[in-house]
């Protein structure tokens, strides 16, 4: 454990109330004295062997499960909202940081939260006029930002509904599934009493349910894939409706427009979870070497739909390869963003010019590969391919996206594309960030923006690729 000390106060405070047990209670089953169990809570001794089996052997808990993971995320977004001018001259040091994240994580979140809302605000008043402003506009987070971060803080994995998902995808269907549609109308049919028609045309509309004559109608100009999971959708909105209650009140969202938010999250991930089961499509994912075209064959669904589910795959004990899933439009728009690696995606501004998910568009239907290396000296495997989704005939607009997706370099042995990348040197690894805002790199052609935390000297006599060069 030198090195690497693990502090998991705040999990040991946890799980402790979950089992309403006192201090003393809770320490005499782990077999230590109470106020050890007392400094191991306020994150002044680091846990130890011993602690780390009582822990496995008393209350079930995965050690794995006790990973620095969820601190480093939340630190990764801390050190993001401290790189703010506003911080300047006041920026914490990274242990200073780290402790925060450990130690304190509702308190980080909190000032976390008060600084998106300082962002949001600012942005509002530099984009509205002063009549508006002295209107007295109230600035908070949007509902889809609330439930984005509910998501990304739960490391894009919901083990209750992942549990419940694959049990009833093991009761329903056999190991092809070749009859997977008409199994799910039949358990829809059997069980709920819901009717099912393939029958709307409205380019606008993939489903909709009436709730009094329980008939689901869904677009027959959709593909197989979308019309199986709007169907998987029905049975989470009706099977899970208080599983899914229960996290959204445990979320504490405020307003009922995140709450329904939410719901629809929650019912989409149960659906994902129920056409991929969790252990069978892992199982695929390692044996297929993470072909995204093999796999979304497999099990008849979209390479969108196989890209986002495999981002999820963090059970606690059988996690998957960390990766990385993003969707974005052509003005460079992420519309869904999820994380399972070190890199975390820009909270404000836009994406690095020079990742390879811009370069998508350019080459559409093909899965692109980058090798790239990120400042704080991670490298990764980045693929990108462009997805279409027609809505109608010749005159009717079609919705076009880039997906993103990735891992760390180290795992590169686990995906097909990575074949004819092995041993390559390391200038072949490109320079990407995270936003230019936050950017640290002196030399890059396309920044389009300087960093907050770096002065700039601007040369009135010389002019170079770049206007300015950034200050020690």
């Amino acid at each position: 454990m030198r090195g690497h000390k693990l502090f998991i106060g705040e999990k040991l405070r946890v799980l402790r109330e979950e089992h309403r047990l006192t201090q003393a209670r809770f320490a005499e089953r782990l077999g230590i004295s109470t106020s050890y169990l007392n400094q191991l809570e306020n994150n002044q001794r680091h846990a130890t062997a011993t602690v780390l089996m009582g822990l496995a052997e008393h209350f079930s808990v995965d050690i794995a499960s006790l990973s620095r993971q969820d601190s480093d995320r939340l630190l990764a977004t801390l050190t993001e909202v401290f790189a703010d001018p506003l911080f300047k001259d006041k920026t914490p040091s990274s242990r200073e940081l780290r402790l925060a994240s450990q130690n304190s994580p509702a308190v980080a979140m909190a000032l976390v939260t008060l600084h998106q809302s300082l962002r949001r605000a600012h942005d509002q008043l530099a984009e509205l006029d002063n009549t508006i402003t002295r209107a007295g506009v109230i600035v908070q987070a949007t509902s889809y930002e609330q439930v984005r971060d509910y998501f990304h803080f739960n490391n894009n994995y919901v083990h209750e509904l992942d549990l419940a998902a694959e049990s009833l995808s093991e009761s329903l269907f056999d190991s092809s599934a070749s009859d997977r549609d008409q199994l799910l109308m039949q358990h829809l049919k059997a069980t709920h009493k819901v009717s099912i028609g393939i029958d709307l045309s409205n380019n606008e509309i993939i489903r909709t349910y009436d709730p009094e004559t329980r008939q689901l109608h869904l677009n027959r100009r959709h593909p197989a894939s979308t019309r199986a999971f709007q169907m998987a959708h029905q049975i989470a909105l009706l099977e899970q409706s208080d599983t899914m209650d229960a996290l959204i009140a445990k979320a504490s969202f405020g307003n009922e427009e995140a709450n329904k938010v939410c719901r629809i999250g929650l019912a989409n991930y149960f659906a994902g979870a129920l056409l991929m089961p969790y252990t069978r499509f892992q199982k695929s994912a390692r044996e297929l070497r993470h072909d995204l075209v093999d796999m979304a064959d497999r099990f008849q669904t979209s390479l969108e739909q196989v890209s986002h589910r495999l981002s999820t795959l963090q059970r606690p004990g059988l996690p998957g390869v960390p990766i990385f899933f993003a969707r974005l439009d052509r003005a460079g728009n992420i519309t869904k963003r999820h994380s399972a690696t070190k890199l975390q995606f820009a909270r404000f501004g836009s994406a690095c010019p020079l990742w390879n998910a811009h370069r998508a568009f350019e080459t559409p239907g093909r899965i692109i590969r980058q090798l790239a290396e990120t400042p704080d000296g991670v490298q990764y495997l980045c693929l990108a391919c462009t997805v279409d989704k027609p809505t109608g005939g010749f005159k009717d607009p079609t919705q076009q996206y880039a997906l993103a997706l990735g891992c760390e370099y180290r795992f590169k042995d686990e995906f097909v594309y990575s074949d004819n990348f092995a041993g390559q040197p390391l200038e072949n690894f490109e320079p990407i960030g995270i936003s230019c805002r936050i950017c640290e790199r002196e030399h890059c052609i396309q920044r389009a923006l300087p960093p907050l935390k770096r002065g700039l000297t601007i040369d009135l006599n010389s002019r170079e690729l770049m206007p300015y060069s950034l200050d020690e």
